[in-house]
């Protein structure tokens, strides 16, 4: 599509996590393929200077540090004194640019522009990924068109009635997959913490595996663990040369590894738990405590009480838990169906062009 043919230019502001930036890309592919321009706005030194860029869609950046609790004092003071800076820019781009419509995904350079195209009477949305509304967000909500959300529990943070509940993207390649019967085959097991990884769930993990014992022998065990704990983790399993064990620094086929596991253990970012939907998994969460207002936990907590999903806080998690859940799903097979069937329900199909809809204002 050339320019020319172009209806006109959407952009997207926010980054900062995963969790906000590939469901946004998501969505401007939707809109891409509907025949708009999309370019994305973002935080200096954020995330999304790696992965937007390579994606190949345009990237703006504004000077925006970070104002949640989990940031410290001094960063938050140093973002305070920036605020001017950050409007001034915001202001400037978005005159430059005139979008038809901004999509908010979050984080942190999402407030300004947001707040601007507002202003300019650019058409603006904002899309909220967790269970509990971002700071961003919250304070967006009276000032834009329509607020979208992923869970319903997040709707009492929105300071609006325009309110609507979309879902969030995951790729098509993430499904419900047929397993064999767990009867007469070994559990298998994905442990991952994120594309960095997590490195207490990484040395529990380990431990558990040095420890072994009848847990072990049930199980096929994949364990991504990020490049900072990769060799420490590769080293201790090579000595143990347990062939029920693989480590992998990251793994590039989640679709497939979905598909394969059993059981996920893993952190409780909105990308991850709208996967886990998706795939209809059984899922053990171990949220991220220092996550900003705690949205993981609260993420989690949202599948837990449908009971769909086992959350473990990680102060508690330790290797004897690890081994001993893994036995008590060996020895429960119907547990596994369960939390995988009652997760299902929480995936919203197609919610890329939903949002992609709702963005350009149509019906």
């Amino acid at each position: 599509m050339s320019v020319q043919a172009s209806k006109g230019l959407v952009v997207v502001a926010g980054g900062g996590t995963g969790g906000h930036i590939y469901p946004g890309i998501a969505v401007a592919r939707a809109l891409q393929n509907r025949g708009y321009r999309v370019e994305w706005v973002g935080a200096r030194g954020g995330l999304e200077e790696k992965i937007v860029t390579r994606e190949g869609l345009p990237l703006h950046l504004i000077n925006i540090g970070k104002l949640h609790a989990s940031a410290g004092l001094a960063a938050r003071v140093k973002t305070l004194f920036g605020l001017p800076l950050a409007f001034l820019q915001a202001l400037l781009l978005c005159w430059r640019l005139k979008p038809l419509a901004v999509l908010g995904v979050g984080g942190f350079a999402s407030g300004p522009f947001m707040f601007v195209a507002a202003l300019l009477r650019r058409r603006t949305v904002i899309w909220e990924p967790n269970a509990h509304v971002g700071m961003a967000n919250r304070l967006l909500s009276s000032v834009v068109d329509e607020c979208l959300l992923v869970f319903e529990e997040a709707a009492s943070g929105f300071r609006s009635s325009r309110v609507t509940r979309v879902g969030l993207p995951v790729r098509e390649s993430i499904r419900p997959a047929e397993r064999a019967p767990l009867v007469g085959r070994k559990l298998r097991v994905l442990v991952f913490g994120g594309s960095q990884g997590a490195r207490p769930i990484n040395k529990v993990v380990q431990a558990a595996v040095e420890a072994g014992g009848a847990w072990l022998e049930g199980v096929e065990l994949v364990h991504q663990t990020g490049r900072y704990d990769f060799q420490d983790v590769k080293a201790a399993y090579d000595r143990l040369q347990h062939p029920n064990v693989s480590c992998f620094e990251y793994l590039h086929d989640m679709d497939a590894r979905y598909a394969w596991a059993d059981v996920v253990v893993c952190r409780s970012g909105a990308s991850t738990v709208a996967e886990i939907a998706a795939a209809a998994k059984a899922a053990i969460f171990i949220p991220l405590p220092t996550a900003a207002d705690d949205h993981q936990l609260k993420n989690a907590r949202v599948l837990e009480r449908a009971g769909a999903a086992r959350v473990i806080e990680q102060k508690h998690f330790t290797p004897e838990l690890f081994s001993s859940t893994m036995l008590q799903f060996q020895n429960d097979a119907s547990a596994i169906e369960q939390l995988g069937k009652l997760a299902r329900p929480f995936a919203v199909p197609g919610a890329a062009d939903v949002i992609a809809t709702r963005v350009i204002g149509e019906n």
